[in-house]
């Protein structure tokens, strides 16, 4: 019963991130190109989202499958995805800073 239960949670999260991760790719691509800055916070909320996915994905097949082949290509998706997680997200916190800064000056 827990098993299925957070089988289900991760196949949520895994959904979930490809979703956000469709989403600020278009934002990115929509964003105009007098805000490059903004650009490059899209693109990394993106890296975040696909980090995420990246890291359910793994921990949801540690559950479902039992073997040594699976537990390292797991272990390769968790660190894998929590590598590009955390690079991304130090990446938007640093992009944040200058977006009202990049629009005040592109008001003309």
């Amino acid at each position: 019963m827990l098993k299925s239960n957070l089988n289900f949670i991760l196949v949520f999260l895994v959904v979930a991130s490809a979703v956000f991760y469709f989403y600020f790719k278009t934002r990115q691509f929509r964003t105009k190109q007098v805000f490059p800055i903004r650009k490059k916070m899209y693109a990394s909320m993106a890296g975040a989202s696909l980090g995420g996915l990246l890291f359910a994905f793994g921990i949801n097949q540690l559950l479902l499958f039992n073997g040594m082949t699976t537990y390292v290509i797991a272990a390769v998706f968790i660190l894998l995805g929590c590598f590009v997680l955390v690079f991304n997200f130090r990446a938007v916190k640093h992009y944040k800073r200058f977006v009202d800064e990049e629009t005040t000056l592109n008001e003309n």
